[in-house]
Protein backbone atom coordinates (compact mmCIF):
# COMPACT_ATOMS: atom_id res chain seq x y z
CA UNK A 1 0.00 0.00 0.00
CA UNK A 2 0.95 3.51 -0.85
CA UNK A 3 0.55 6.07 2.38
CA UNK A 4 -0.11 9.98 1.06
CA UNK A 5 0.48 12.07 4.00
CA UNK A 6 -0.83 15.86 3.32
CA UNK A 7 1.22 18.57 4.96
CA UNK A 8 0.51 21.50 2.67
CA UNK A 9 -2.14 23.76 4.94
CA UNK A 10 -1.03 27.32 6.01
CA UNK A 11 -3.25 26.68 9.24
CA UNK A 12 -3.90 30.13 9.56
CA UNK A 13 -6.83 28.73 12.85
CA UNK A 14 -3.37 28.70 14.68
CA UNK A 15 -2.13 31.53 14.08
CA UNK A 16 0.17 33.82 15.60
CA UNK A 17 1.67 30.25 16.68
CA UNK A 18 1.75 29.09 12.75
CA UNK A 19 2.29 31.52 9.80
CA UNK A 20 2.75 31.08 6.26
CA UNK A 21 6.15 30.63 6.81
CA UNK A 22 6.20 27.94 8.98
CA UNK A 23 2.38 26.53 9.39
CA UNK A 24 1.44 24.40 12.16
CA UNK A 25 2.32 20.75 10.33
CA UNK A 26 5.71 22.13 11.24
CA UNK A 27 5.59 23.44 14.52
CA UNK A 28 6.96 21.39 17.51
CA UNK A 29 4.03 21.58 19.71
CA UNK A 30 4.62 18.10 21.62
CA UNK A 31 7.59 16.14 22.59
CA UNK A 32 9.66 18.37 20.56
CA UNK A 33 8.27 16.88 17.45
CA UNK A 34 6.12 18.50 14.77
CA UNK A 35 2.85 16.54 13.75
CA UNK A 36 4.82 16.02 10.67
CA UNK A 37 6.99 13.85 12.12
CA UNK A 38 4.84 12.44 14.12
CA UNK A 39 2.53 11.29 10.94
CA UNK A 40 5.80 9.83 9.49
CA UNK A 41 6.81 8.01 12.23
CA UNK A 42 3.30 6.78 12.79
CA UNK A 43 3.11 4.25 9.39
CA UNK A 44 7.16 4.13 9.13
CA UNK A 45 6.54 -0.12 9.42
CA UNK A 46 4.80 0.47 5.96
CA UNK A 47 8.43 1.07 4.64
CA UNK A 48 9.85 4.56 3.61
CA UNK A 49 9.81 3.90 0.05
CA UNK A 50 6.19 3.97 0.54
CA UNK A 51 5.63 6.90 1.97
CA UNK A 52 4.73 10.11 -0.10
CA UNK A 53 4.28 13.67 1.59
CA UNK A 54 2.43 15.94 -0.27
CA UNK A 55 3.21 19.97 0.09
CA UNK A 56 3.08 23.31 -1.04
CA UNK A 57 6.59 23.64 -2.96
CA UNK A 58 7.37 26.44 -0.60
CA UNK A 59 7.85 23.97 2.30
CA UNK A 60 9.95 21.53 0.78
CA UNK A 61 13.14 22.63 2.25
CA UNK A 62 11.31 22.20 5.98
CA UNK A 63 10.06 18.91 4.64
CA UNK A 64 13.35 17.54 4.32
CA UNK A 65 14.94 19.07 7.34
CA UNK A 66 12.61 17.36 9.69
CA UNK A 67 11.99 14.07 7.48
CA UNK A 68 15.57 13.40 6.01
CA UNK A 69 15.14 9.44 5.80
CA UNK A 70 11.96 10.41 3.15
CA UNK A 71 12.77 9.65 -0.61
CA UNK A 72 13.39 12.94 -2.46
CA UNK A 73 11.05 11.54 -5.45
CA UNK A 74 8.37 11.09 -2.98
CA UNK A 75 7.91 14.90 -2.02
CA UNK A 76 5.14 15.86 -3.88
CA UNK A 77 4.64 19.60 -4.88
CA UNK A 78 2.06 22.38 -5.48
CA UNK A 79 3.12 25.30 -7.07
CA UNK A 80 0.21 27.26 -6.09
CA UNK A 81 -2.98 26.59 -2.97
CA UNK A 82 -6.05 24.89 -4.85
CA UNK A 83 -7.66 23.62 -1.88
CA UNK A 84 -7.44 19.57 -1.47
CA UNK A 85 -9.58 18.69 -4.59
CA UNK A 86 -6.90 19.53 -6.93
CA UNK A 87 -3.83 18.24 -3.92
CA UNK A 88 -4.91 15.22 -3.67
CA UNK A 89 -5.69 14.46 -7.71
CA UNK A 90 -2.12 16.14 -8.59
CA UNK A 91 -0.35 13.32 -5.95
CA UNK A 92 -2.65 10.49 -7.06
CA UNK A 93 -1.67 11.07 -10.88
CA UNK A 94 1.67 11.65 -10.05
CA UNK A 95 1.20 7.94 -8.26
CA UNK A 96 -0.29 6.35 -11.07
CA UNK A 97 2.53 8.15 -13.68
CA UNK A 98 5.11 5.83 -11.04
CA UNK A 99 2.85 2.71 -12.61
CA UNK A 100 1.75 2.09 -9.31
CA UNK A 101 -2.37 0.52 -8.73
CA UNK A 102 -3.55 -0.97 -5.90
CA UNK A 103 -4.28 0.30 -2.24
CA UNK A 104 -3.67 4.13 -1.29
CA UNK A 105 -4.41 5.35 2.17
CA UNK A 106 -5.04 9.38 2.59
CA UNK A 107 -3.53 10.32 5.52
CA UNK A 108 -2.85 14.04 7.17
CA UNK A 109 -0.24 15.51 8.41
CA UNK A 110 -1.68 17.88 11.57
CA UNK A 111 -3.03 15.29 13.95
CA UNK A 112 -1.94 13.50 17.00
CA UNK A 113 -2.69 10.52 18.48
CA UNK A 114 -2.11 8.53 21.81
CA UNK A 115 -2.35 5.25 20.37
CA UNK A 116 -0.30 4.62 17.10
CA UNK A 117 0.16 1.17 16.96
CA UNK A 118 -3.87 0.72 16.81
CA UNK A 119 -3.51 2.47 14.13
CA UNK A 120 -1.44 1.16 11.75
CA UNK A 121 -3.34 -2.27 12.48
CA UNK A 122 -6.49 -0.12 11.55
CA UNK A 123 -4.36 1.04 8.43
CA UNK A 124 -3.56 -2.87 7.47
CA UNK A 125 -6.84 -3.82 8.06
CA UNK A 126 -8.37 -1.42 5.90
CA UNK A 127 -5.81 -2.33 3.08
CA UNK A 128 -6.83 -5.84 3.47
CA UNK A 129 -10.75 -4.66 2.70
CA UNK A 130 -9.32 -2.78 -0.19
CA UNK A 131 -7.72 -5.50 -1.92
CA UNK A 132 -10.74 -7.53 -1.28
CA UNK A 133 -13.28 -5.20 -2.95
CA UNK A 134 -11.31 -2.52 -4.94
CA UNK A 135 -14.00 -0.39 -5.70
CA UNK A 136 -14.97 1.36 -2.22
CA UNK A 137 -13.68 3.62 0.42
CA UNK A 138 -12.50 2.38 4.08
CA UNK A 139 -13.44 5.20 6.02
CA UNK A 140 -11.78 5.19 9.72
CA UNK A 141 -14.10 6.55 12.55
CA UNK A 142 -12.70 7.83 15.99
CA UNK A 143 -14.94 6.38 19.03
CA UNK A 144 -16.00 9.53 20.37
CA UNK A 145 -14.90 10.57 24.26
CA UNK A 146 -17.13 13.53 24.37
CA UNK A 147 -20.16 15.56 22.76
CA UNK A 148 -17.47 17.62 19.67
CA UNK A 149 -19.45 20.32 18.07
CA UNK A 150 -16.43 21.43 16.51
CA UNK A 151 -15.65 18.56 14.69
CA UNK A 152 -17.07 16.32 11.67
CA UNK A 153 -19.09 13.01 12.40
CA UNK A 154 -19.74 10.14 10.71
CA UNK A 155 -23.08 7.66 11.17
CA UNK A 156 -22.39 3.77 11.61
CA UNK A 157 -24.61 1.56 10.44
CA UNK A 158 -24.75 -2.22 11.22
CA UNK A 159 -21.53 -4.09 11.48
CA UNK A 160 -20.50 -7.06 9.37
CA UNK A 161 -17.80 -7.98 11.97
CA UNK A 162 -17.36 -6.21 15.52
CA UNK A 163 -15.43 -3.19 13.50
CA UNK A 164 -16.19 -2.83 9.98
CA UNK A 165 -19.44 -1.30 9.81
CA UNK A 166 -21.90 -0.29 6.90
CA UNK A 167 -21.68 3.83 6.25
CA UNK A 168 -24.83 5.96 6.94
CA UNK A 169 -23.77 9.32 6.51
CA UNK A 170 -22.05 12.23 7.53
CA UNK A 171 -22.75 15.44 9.68
CA UNK A 172 -20.59 18.11 9.85
CA UNK A 173 -20.42 20.32 13.25
CA UNK A 174 -23.78 19.56 14.14
CA UNK A 175 -25.24 22.06 16.64
CA UNK A 176 -24.65 21.23 20.35
CA UNK A 177 -28.28 19.89 21.13
CA UNK A 178 -27.81 17.50 18.25
CA UNK A 179 -24.26 16.81 19.34
CA UNK A 180 -25.24 15.04 22.55
CA UNK A 181 -27.43 13.58 21.09
CA UNK A 182 -25.64 11.83 18.68
CA UNK A 183 -22.83 11.01 21.35
CA UNK A 184 -25.31 9.33 23.58
CA UNK A 185 -26.83 7.14 20.63
CA UNK A 186 -23.43 5.30 20.06
CA UNK A 187 -24.27 5.01 16.05
CA UNK A 188 -22.36 8.25 15.80
CA UNK A 189 -18.26 8.43 15.37
CA UNK A 190 -15.62 11.46 15.40
CA UNK A 191 -14.60 11.60 11.40
CA UNK A 192 -10.55 11.92 11.94
CA UNK A 193 -10.97 12.58 7.49
CA UNK A 194 -8.75 9.28 7.08
CA UNK A 195 -9.30 7.30 3.98
CA UNK A 196 -8.20 3.93 2.73
CA UNK A 197 -9.17 3.07 -1.37
CA UNK A 198 -8.15 2.03 -4.44
CA UNK A 199 -5.81 4.25 -6.77
CA UNK A 200 -7.78 3.61 -9.98
CA UNK A 201 -11.15 3.51 -8.16
CA UNK A 202 -10.69 7.40 -6.76
CA UNK A 203 -9.13 8.43 -10.70
CA UNK A 204 -12.39 7.16 -11.77
CA UNK A 205 -14.88 9.19 -9.49
CA UNK A 206 -12.67 11.82 -10.02
CA UNK A 207 -13.25 11.10 -13.82
CA UNK A 208 -16.92 11.03 -13.61
CA UNK A 209 -16.99 14.13 -10.79
CA UNK A 210 -14.72 16.33 -11.73
CA UNK A 211 -13.80 15.81 -15.20
CA UNK A 212 -12.38 18.88 -15.88
CA UNK A 213 -9.92 18.63 -13.20
CA UNK A 214 -9.03 15.43 -13.95
CA UNK A 215 -8.30 15.67 -17.34
CA UNK A 216 -6.24 18.79 -16.31
CA UNK A 217 -4.14 16.56 -13.39
CA UNK A 218 -3.69 14.07 -15.84
CA UNK A 219 -1.85 16.50 -18.50
CA UNK A 220 0.45 18.90 -15.92
CA UNK A 221 1.51 15.94 -13.91
CA UNK A 222 4.36 14.60 -16.00
CA UNK A 223 4.79 18.67 -17.42
CA UNK A 224 6.35 21.02 -14.86
CA UNK A 225 6.44 23.45 -17.43
CA UNK A 226 2.38 23.07 -18.06
CA UNK A 227 1.61 22.48 -14.25
CA UNK A 228 3.40 25.73 -13.51
CA UNK A 229 1.20 27.39 -16.05
CA UNK A 230 -2.27 25.75 -15.91
CA UNK A 231 -2.31 24.33 -11.46
CA UNK A 232 -3.48 28.38 -10.61
CA UNK A 233 -6.56 28.11 -12.82
CA UNK A 234 -8.24 24.39 -11.06
CA UNK A 235 -10.82 25.33 -9.05
CA UNK A 236 -10.61 25.78 -5.77
CA UNK A 237 -13.01 22.91 -3.95
CA UNK A 238 -12.20 20.35 -1.03
CA UNK A 239 -11.46 16.91 -1.79
CA UNK A 240 -14.53 16.27 0.71
CA UNK A 241 -17.06 18.16 -1.51
CA UNK A 242 -15.59 17.11 -4.75
CA UNK A 243 -15.65 13.14 -4.38
CA UNK A 244 -16.43 11.60 -1.16
CA UNK A 245 -19.85 13.42 -0.24
CA UNK A 246 -20.69 12.19 -3.97
CA UNK A 247 -19.91 8.44 -3.26
CA UNK A 248 -23.22 6.31 -2.67
CA UNK A 249 -23.09 4.20 0.82
CA UNK A 250 -22.64 0.92 -0.51
CA UNK A 251 -19.40 2.53 -2.08
CA UNK A 252 -17.88 2.95 1.40
CA UNK A 253 -17.34 0.75 4.68
CA UNK A 254 -16.50 2.12 8.16
CA UNK A 255 -14.09 0.35 10.20
CA UNK A 256 -14.35 1.51 13.95
CA UNK A 257 -10.84 2.51 15.47
CA UNK A 258 -9.77 3.88 19.01
CA UNK A 259 -6.82 6.41 18.15
CA UNK A 260 -6.76 8.58 21.14
CA UNK A 261 -7.05 11.22 17.89
CA UNK A 262 -7.38 14.88 18.36
CA UNK A 263 -7.27 17.73 15.36
CA UNK A 264 -5.09 20.51 17.07
CA UNK A 265 -6.39 22.78 14.12
CA UNK A 266 -7.22 25.41 16.14
CA UNK A 267 -5.84 27.44 19.77
CA UNK A 268 -8.37 25.71 21.66
CA UNK A 269 -8.15 22.36 20.49
CA UNK A 270 -5.00 22.42 20.74
CA UNK A 271 -5.31 23.29 24.17
CA UNK A 272 -7.54 20.74 24.52
CA UNK A 273 -5.53 18.21 23.40
CA UNK A 274 -2.45 18.74 25.62
CA UNK A 275 -4.09 18.98 28.89
CA UNK A 276 -5.58 15.85 30.90
CA UNK A 277 -9.00 18.12 32.49
CA UNK A 278 -10.48 21.12 30.83
CA UNK A 279 -9.92 23.31 33.54
CA UNK A 280 -6.66 23.24 33.28
CA UNK A 281 -4.46 26.03 31.96
CA UNK A 282 -1.75 24.85 29.32
CA UNK A 283 0.81 27.14 30.00
CA UNK A 284 4.51 27.58 27.78
CA UNK A 285 7.33 29.98 28.49
CA UNK A 286 7.37 32.69 31.34
CA UNK A 287 4.40 32.89 33.27
CA UNK A 288 3.04 33.77 36.33
CA UNK A 289 -0.88 33.12 36.67
CA UNK A 290 -2.97 34.02 39.60
CA UNK A 291 -6.64 32.15 39.81
CA UNK A 292 -6.90 31.61 35.78
CA UNK A 293 -8.47 28.39 34.24
CA UNK A 294 -8.98 26.79 31.23
CA UNK A 295 -6.77 28.98 29.39
CA UNK A 296 -3.85 28.60 26.76
CA UNK A 297 -0.98 31.19 27.52
CA UNK A 298 1.97 30.95 25.46
CA UNK A 299 5.20 32.80 26.06
CA UNK A 300 8.10 32.62 23.40
CA UNK A 301 9.49 36.17 24.16
CA UNK A 302 12.37 35.88 26.01
CA UNK A 303 13.20 38.54 29.17
CA UNK A 304 9.50 39.73 29.24
CA UNK A 305 7.12 38.19 31.43
CA UNK A 306 3.05 37.36 31.37
CA UNK A 307 1.14 37.46 34.07
CA UNK A 308 -2.49 36.43 34.00
CA UNK A 309 -5.11 37.28 36.88
CA UNK A 310 -8.85 35.64 37.23
CA UNK A 311 -9.00 34.76 33.57
CA UNK A 312 -11.24 31.89 32.32
CA UNK A 313 -11.32 30.15 28.81
CA UNK A 314 -8.94 32.63 27.42
CA UNK A 315 -6.02 32.51 24.84
CA UNK A 316 -3.22 34.48 25.52
CA UNK A 317 -0.58 33.59 22.64
CA UNK A 318 2.76 36.22 22.94
CA UNK A 319 5.06 35.59 20.33
CA UNK A 320 8.01 38.18 19.02
CA UNK A 321 6.16 39.76 16.55
CA UNK A 322 2.51 39.20 17.77
CA UNK A 323 0.34 39.36 20.79
CA UNK A 324 -3.55 37.82 20.51
CA UNK A 325 -5.84 38.18 23.52
CA UNK A 326 -9.52 36.18 22.68
CA UNK A 327 -11.91 34.15 24.65
CA UNK A 328 -12.04 30.62 23.41
CA UNK A 329 -15.49 31.40 21.76
CA UNK A 330 -14.18 33.60 19.82
CA UNK A 331 -11.19 31.56 18.36
CA UNK A 332 -13.11 30.47 15.27
CA UNK A 333 -12.87 34.11 14.12
CA UNK A 334 -9.12 34.21 14.09
CA UNK A 335 -9.89 33.45 10.09
CA UNK A 336 -11.93 37.02 10.00
CA UNK A 337 -8.82 38.67 12.00
CA UNK A 338 -6.50 37.46 9.61
CA UNK A 339 -8.79 38.78 6.73
CA UNK A 340 -8.75 42.51 8.55
CA UNK A 341 -4.98 42.05 8.20
CA UNK A 342 -4.10 41.32 4.59
CA UNK A 343 -6.72 44.52 4.14
CA UNK A 344 -4.96 46.64 6.28
CA UNK A 345 -2.15 45.45 4.57
CA UNK A 346 -0.39 44.28 7.92
CA UNK A 347 2.64 41.98 7.06
CA UNK A 348 2.22 39.28 10.31
CA UNK A 349 0.43 36.37 8.37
Amino acid sequence: MKLLIFAGGAGTRLWPLSRKNSPKQFEKLKDDTSTLQMAIDRVKSFGMENIYVSTNETYVPIVRDQVPDLFVDNIFTEPAKRDLAAAVGLSLCRLKNTGYSGPIALLWADHFMDHPDAFVQALQKAQELITQKSDQFVFLAEKPRFANQNLGWINVGSCVDPDVCQFEGWKYRPELIDCQNMFESGDWYWNPGYFVTDLDFVLGLYDVHMPDMCANLMAMSDDEQKMKETYHTLEAVSFDNAIVEKIRKDQAVVLKVDLGWSDPGTLYALKEALVSAQEKNLIKGESVNLDSKDCFIFNEQEGKLVTTIGLEGMMVINTQDALLVCHKDDVPRIKELLIAMEQDKKDYL
